[in-house]
């Protein structure tokens, strides 16, 4: 079975209170040697986060700028210039959150960081409530799972289970996470969807087709094409 962020999930989290004062939030980011962190609210709802980069508009964008400095970017500066305002957490944080529940699938995590650009996300329960952070390399880490555990699911779950193959008429080979798999199957069909089931193997990195059927409209015959 895959797994999901809550096995992957630091849970020790770093996160301030939505009430939390501009320096708390500097000194909390420097004792916890941290960039960002989630803001909530006292139920622990996640309510969005804090960064570096929020708390530098301070410098960046002054309160107080030209009205010509802010005309290019009009919508965008008058934002920047609120948040540079800000001296809470609630008031600093960008929002919404961009989060992930605890069950969901670790490749789920994946895609959301690569489409939403964020290099980590607050780990929410099922009432919304922050239970843990993972980060990039939080999501990596399954592709530190041995080659023989990899080896073992493509045999037993995929060739046996899922495909009712037999696995000794294939030769499966995993070396750093990537799999070849050689052998032979009855329509192209079924060699497409297997590798493709077995791209989609825990800690795979790449799989190498070796996987060969018969020529359309040539039937197969024991031992023959």
């Amino acid at each position: 079975m895959n797994s999901t962020v809550k096995d992957v999930m630091t849970r020790s989290v770093v996160a301030v209170h939505e009430t939390a004062d501009y320096k708390d939030i500097v000194t909390v980011m420097r004792r916890r040697r941290v960039s960002a962190f989630p803001v909530v609210d006292s139920a622990g709802h996640v309510l969005g986060v804090v960064s570096e980069a929020d708390l530098l508009l301070k410098e960046a964008a002054p309160v107080g700028s030209s009205a010509a400095s802010v005309r290019p970017w009009a919508g965008r500066r008058r934002r920047e210039q609120v948040k540079a305002a800000g001296v809470t957490a609630g008031e600093l944080m960008s929002k919404p959150a961009v989060t992930i529940n605890r069950d969901a699938p670790v490749a789920e995590a994946a895609r959301l960081m690569y489409e939403r650009r964020v290099k980590r996300l607050p780990v929410v329960d099922d009432m919304d409530r922050l239970v843990g952070i993972v980060s990039r390399v939080d999501v990596l880490s399954v592709f530190a799972r041995p080659d023989d555990q990899i080896r073992d699911e493509v045999v037993k779950k995929i060739l046996v289970d899922e495909f009712a193959l037999e696995p000794n008429a294939f030769d499966v080979i995993v070396t750093s996470g990537i799999v070849t798999i050689t052998g032979q199957v009855e329509r192209d069909a079924v060699a497409s969807h297997l590798i493709e089931a077995v791209r989609h193997v825990e800690g795979v990195v790449d799989v190498r087709d070796r996987v060969s059927y018969p020529p359309d409209g040539v039937p197969k015959i024991a031992g023959l094409l």
